[in-house]
């Protein structure tokens, strides 16, 4: 079945309450998707990762070229855009154009056989995905701390057994943050907290040993993502487990993140590294390193479905009778796009998310709101 168009929108929308973290400001929620089409009129869509018109840009470069190949024939697909672009985007924002047109053709290809995505990346392991809720930006006005800890307690009120929140605004602020929500949660439930690359070592270390008396599950991103040494000697000093990943592109990134020894979590942003194609070969590279796989994710519906379907397939490591369930993000900040543009609008339960067994990703846009949404772009 041969591609006959590659289109990429640009679709945003204002927030109603702009949030912050420790590298910059959000006031809008800004995504790239992508929609392939092939000749008997069935379409894929995918989302990439990224400064939204850079990723369209992309997407246009190279759709004249993947025009007319059989959509069937992904990893010829996918090995074309990336010796296409290898010379000048060996990491960085072109993998995440290739990654939603490589998401859009795993929908399109489970569509076009009447198959969930989740069979065609070798079959699902479980029929709920367990997720963690991301939230607990920082925000201006009123006491930060207790804003932390109310919002904090709105998720268990939902249902979710793990959750994540910001650190990254100053040693001592973190302290008390930390320490808030970690109060009015309880020991029982998870937490972890990310850094966005914030620190130092030695400002990295200092909050470490912090969260070490709060029972923090991972400390995420707590150094820049160039600073592999500072990884390595951080993960050595720490008990508090180290998670990072959402900065590196395709298998090579995570080989090298892997063989320094950086990291007990992985954090692959299937949007971002290179697509469905690529994660899978991210998943082999950390099942031989023994390295715990939880992916980034943080857009639209698309990139979640995607990362539902992904994580289904995934193996318990180790393996045990009573497995522990690999774990998927799920974005609670403000986002409309997430909310009103696809259906369905995924809602946990208890913490879980329910498998679709639906062809492709089992998503469908609105047509009226892709416009709206674009025009608004």
């Amino acid at each position: 079945m041969k591609i006959l168009s590659v289109e990429a929108f640009v679709v945003s929308q204002k927030l109603d309450a702009p949030f912050s973290f420790s590298q910059w400001s959000y006031d809008q929620r800004s995504v790239c998707l992508t929609r392939v089409k092939v000749e008997d009129g069935t379409v894929g869509w995918g989302e990439g990762y990224g400064p939204a018109s850079v990723v369209k840009s992309g997407v246009e470069m190279l759709a004249p070229s993947i025009i007319g190949m059989n959509a069937m024939e992904i990893g010829r697909i996918w090995q074309h855009m990336y010796l296409k672009t290898l010379d000048f985007s060996r990491s960085g924002v072109l993998l995440a154009s290739i990654s939603s047109i490589d998401i859009a053709l795993w929908d399109l290809k489970g569509k076009l056989l009447e198959q969930p995505v989740h069979s065609l990346l070798g079959g699902k392991r479980r029929d709920r995905i367990q997720v963690y809720a991301t939230g607990m930006y920082f925000t201006e006005g009123g006491n930060l701390q207790q804003k932390l800890a109310d919002e904090a307690q709105s998720y268990v009120d939902q249902g979710f057994k793990r959750l994540k929140m910001k650190v990254g605004h100053s040693l001592a602020q973190d302290r008390r943050n930390v320490e808030s929500v970690r109060t009015a949660i309880g020991d029982e439930v998870g937490l972890m907290v990310d850094a966005n690359h914030a620190y130092d070592f030695k400002e990295a270390r200092e909050l470490g040993l912090v969260l070490e008396d709060q029972n923090i599950a991972w400390f995420e991103e707590p150094l820049s993502p160039e600073d592999y040494a500072g990884y390595r000697r951080l993960r050595r000093s720490l008990k508090v487990p180290i998670a990072a990943g959402e900065c590196e592109y395709l298998v090579y990134g995570f080989k090298r993140l892997f063989e320094r020894e950086c990291v007990d979590i992985a954090q692959p942003d299937i949007c971002g590294t290179g697509g469905l194609t690529e994660i899978l070969r991210i998943t082999a590279l950390a099942r031989s390193f023994h390295i715990e796989l939880a992916p980034h994710c943080w857009g639209t519906g698309i990139a979640f479905a995607a990362g539902l379907h992904f994580v289904s397939t995934l193996d318990s490591m180790p393996g045990r009778v009573f497995n522990r369930e690999p774990v998927l993000e799920m974005d609670r900040t403000e986002n409309p796009l997430r909310d009103k543009l696809i259906q369905p609008v995924f809602k946990p339960e208890d913490g879980f998310v329910q498998m679709s067994d639906q062809p492709g990703l089992g998503i469908e846009i609105d047509p009226d709101l892709l416009e709206e949404f674009s025009t608004l772009g």
